[in-house]
């Protein structure tokens, strides 16, 4: 008798043992739902709020310097400009038309998401462009010039690191390059030239001009948007003393390092490749100096290679590790 309740009592303790743990991973599943969750909706409220800055200020950049300038960009805007001199119907009517087919071209290529967001994003640069009334900031022309295209530009770049277009140009040119076999900038200098040909001879060679330096603004600033303000250098370093390099990179640099393990090609016939670790890091260029004096102290005979970074996520890299 006392065996079975013995028995009785362990399969009860095992039973409960038993939900406590399904309890504990249903919690723990919940949780990471939840977080999950919640950066879903941090990301999209951030995505929304530099969509909604980039179609204002490509909005201030149309009406506050080029509609008044009669000046025209390259891509789908520059052909609603265009068509907006030649009709002289709403240029908000040609930038939601022209850029729909791009747009609807995109869900295919890239996704849903970036569809909704950019129907959006140009419903919006219409509606700005048509109810929002931007002061005339210049009639200069050079200043025209630059500035309508940096903040066209601007705008144009908040959009898309909000995942979502206000020119759908590129869209177009991702398409065509899978097909023709050219590159996506072949095609988009290729598209511009035409539209600033088209220019040439329906406004004047002057006017185009012009609107080649807002183009080239504009693409400067979009590219200064997208890709951030640093500038990162991946370097990887080959040296007997990794060890010793990885601490140096950690301690003094305050950055983050990542060891690959990899061979020596240099060998005679018939002997074995010696193993090694390789170093990688990722600096900005400002510190480049510093890492060249640095390796030197170690190991002046280090191999070393750089590539630009356009851009970095994670890791050390922004924020310094504590030191004792």
């Amino acid at each position: 008798m006392a065996g079975i309740w013995e028995k009785v009592t362990q399969f009860i303790g095992a039973k409960r043992r038993a939900e406590n743990m399904l309890g504990n991973l249903s919690r723990y599943r919940y949780a990471k739902a939840m977080y999950r969750r919640r950066v879903s909706i941090m990301h999209q409220f951030k995505d929304v709020g530099l969509i909604v800055t980039g179609v204002f200020s490509a909005a201030f950049g149309l009406k506050g310097f080029l509609l008044p300038n009669g000046f025209i960009d390259g891509g789908v805007t520059g052909i609603s400009l265009l068509s907006n001199h030649v009709t002289q119907y709403p240029i908000a009517v040609f930038l939601i038309f022209i850029n729909m087919p791009f747009v609807l071209l995109g869900l295919s290529q890239i996704g849903r998401a970036f569809f909704v967001k950019s129907i959006l994003a140009i419903i919006g640069l219409g509606l700005a462009v048509s109810f929002v009334n931007y002061p005339v900031i210049t009639q200069d022309n050079i200043l025209a010039a630059a500035f309508g295209g940096f903040f066209l530009g601007a705008g144009i770049g908040l959009s898309v690191r909000g995942g979502a277009v206000l020119d759908g140009t590129e869209v177009l040119a991702i398409h065509l390059s899978r097909r023709l076999g050219l590159t996506i900038g072949d095609i988009i200098l290729i598209f511009n030239i035409l539209i600033f040909s088209v220019a040439a001879w329906l406004l004047s060679v002057e006017v185009a001009m012009y609107s080649i330096l807002t183009y080239l603004s504009a693409s400067k600033t979009v590219d200064f948007f997208i890709e951030g303000v640093e500038e990162y250098t991946g370097v990887t370093i080959v040296s007997n003393h990794s060890d010793e390099i990885r601490q140096m990179i950690l301690h003094v640099m305050g950055r983050g390092v990542t060891i690959y393990q990899g061979k020596r090609g240099y060998a005679s016939p018939g002997v074995a490749l010696a193993e090694m670790d390789i170093v990688f890091t990722v600096i900005t260029r400002l510190e480049i100096a510093k890492l060249h004096n640095e390796v030197d102290k170690i190991d002046p005979h280090a191999f070393m290679v750089m590539n630009s970074i356009k851009d970095t996520k994670g890791g050390i890299i922004k924020k310094r590790p504590l030191t004792k």
